[in-house]
């Protein structure tokens, strides 16, 4: 088994050896109800040895050993035994219908976990996907998990925290580049070799506060040895309280401890911007980002409103030109696949990502699929699947 899924062991048994979601407990009443009944015909009328192979319809990146860890420990407690033939390495590319791997055992044994285990493998490798070309696209920006609010609950968030950590650890195998540093979250915090989560102000704070630079300060008074990132977009007054706060903490940013990060509002520009002043800014720093061709929504992501790729490099022109290079900015809203292309298309300079934009867009493109290939030792399939013979027999 790799590394990655020895790590990511640490989060089903940190508590205790049976803290694994579903546990055997509960897996009869998340399961489907017509694998339960086979399972029921199979115990009735005599059991096989079956090989299972799984598979996606999109081009993914292998992330499935929380799932085969999962399994693994539900065999373990049956007392049974399961041959499990993984055909990529955690984090390499699969292509759309190739098996990620075969799983071979006695069918009554593992009939009834399809359904918890398919839901640990399609959504994480879609996340790992995306995460990778995210983190290719801006090789020199690092990256942060803030994917947990847009979960569906912690099962959710540890595949999620655990598909970003693999799509970036891929992306480093093939070029130098940052990646990711953490994630939101202390529960997941290991994958990155940190023992918390990271992160910094949220509105509220900013809200709470009555101003920028008073929650800074208070920020500040509470970890004063820790860098400070201050969220400047609150009152849609990102260059003046940017300035503002920079001036006050002048210190911090003179040695590299003053970041700001921009979330601006999709619905408005950041201050002092519009639309033929972001065509400016690019003009004057990319110009090359809008001689082409582009599409409605890279164009969005160019010169709109929020964080656009003129908002960024506005924000980063008034900084310096304000004896204030050393300042980093930190940019969050949206931050997908798509847009961090655009981004790189602009060379925008931008530090560091927060983002949970990774998270499967699209979800039928999700759907892991399991079928049987082999019954009792003699190979057969559903029509139209005999693709998934093709490695298994070589």
């Amino acid at each position: 088994m790799s590394n990655s899924s020895k790590n990511y062991k640490n989060i089903f048994t940190k508590n205790n050896s049976n803290n694994i979601r579903p546990d055997s407990k509960l897996l009869n009443s998340v399961t489907d109800t017509y694998f339960l009944r086979t399972k029921e015909v199979v115990t009735k009328f005599g059991d096989t040895d079956v090989t299972y192979a799984i598979f996606m319809r999109r081009p993914v990146l292998s992330a499935i050993s929380p799932a085969i860890e999962w399994l693994s420990k539900i065999i373990q407690e049956r007392n049974s035994k399961v041959t499990i033939t993984r055909l990529y390495k955690e984090g390499e590319y699969v292509g759309a219908g190739e098996p990620l791997a075969y799983i071979s055992g006695s069918m009554s044994n593992l009939v009834d976990l399809e359904t918890a285990l398919l839901q640990k493998i399609g959504a994480t490798c879609v996340a790992a996907y995306n995460a990778k070309s995210m983190v290719l696209s801006l090789p020199n920006t690092f990256f942060l998990a803030m994917d947990a609010r847009h979960c569906a609950g912690i099962d959710m968030a540890d595949l999620m925290a655990y598909g970003a950590y693999i799509g970036s650890e891929s992306a480093k195998r093939e070029l130098k580049v940052k990646g990711f540093i953490g994630c939101a979250t202390d529960r997941s915090a290991f994958l990155f070799k940190n023992s918390n989560g990271l992160g910094t102000m949220p509105h509220a704070l900013v809200g709470y506060a009555g101003s920028t630079l008073k929650a800074a300060q208070m920020f500040h008074k509470t970890w004063p040895d820790e860098p400070l990132t201050v969220l400047i977009d609150y009152f849609g007054k990102e260059i003046s309280d940017g300035l503002q706060v920079a001036r006050h903490f002048k210190s911090l940013a003179e040695n590299n401890k003053l970041s700001f990060r921009l979330d601006t509002h999709g619905g408005r520009y950041i201050e002092g911007l519009d639309v033929a002043g972001s065509y400016d800014v690019l003009e004057r720093n990319v110009p090359q980002a809008i001689k082409g061709y582009r599409t409605e929504q890279e164009l969005r992501y160019l010169i709109g409103t929020g964080v656009s790729a003129a908002a960024i490099w506005r924000l980063r022109e008034i900084l310096n030109e304000s004896g204030f290079e050393k300042i980093k900015i930190v940019a969050s809203s949206g931050f997908g696949p798509e847009k961090c292309q655009v981004f790189a298309l602009a060379n925008v300079p931008v530090d560091v990502v927060g983002t949970g934009s990774y998270l499967p867009k699209i979800w039928s493109e999700t759907y892991a699929t399991a079928d049987i290939i082999s019954y009792g030792g003699k190979s057969m399939v559903k029509l139209g699947r005999e693709f998934l013979f093709n490695k298994s027999k070589k």
